[in-house]
C-alpha cells in the first residue's frame, strides 16, 4: 500500500468507485462555480442595500461625532498648532512666539 492510498483511501478503492468519484469531481466543482457566480450576481443586483447594511453596521460600531463636538474638535487642532508654532519660534522670534500663544489662548 502506498502513502497516497493511506490518504486518500478512494484512490485505492476498486476501479467502480473510482469511475463514479472521477465522474462526480467535476460535477462538484461546477456546482461550486455556479454557486459562487449565482451569488456574486445577486451581490451585484442588492450593492445599494449591503453597501445601506455596511454603513448601518459601521454607524453602531463607531457612532458619528456631533456638530459641536466635531467644532470642537477642530478648534482643538488649531490651537495645538498654533502652541506647535509658538515652540518652534521660541528661540528664535520670542515676540512672534508669545503673540501665537495669546491667539492660541483665545481658542
Amino acid at each position: 500500500m502506498t502513502f497516497l492510498a493511506t490518504t486518500f483511501p478512494l484512490q485505492a478503492a476498486e476501479p467502480v468507485i473510482q469511475t463514479i468519484v472521477s465522474a462526480v469531481r467535476p460535477v462538484l466543482g461546477m456546482g461550486l462555480f455556479l454557486i459562487m457566480g449565482a451569488f456574486a450576481a445577486l451581490l451585484t443586483l442588492f450593492r445599494p442595500l449591503a453597501l445601506g447594511v455596511m454603513r448601518a453596521a459601521l454607524l453602531v460600531i463607531r457612532p458619528r461625532l456631533s456638530l459641536e463636538d466635531r467644532r470642537a474638535r477642530g478648534t482643538l487642532r488649531g490651537v495645538q498648532m498654533l502652541n506647535r508654532m509658538a515652540n518652534e519660534f521660541d528661540a528664535s522670534q520670542p515676540n512672534l512666539a508669545s503673540e501665537l500663544r495669546n491667539l492660541a489662548s483665545r481658542g
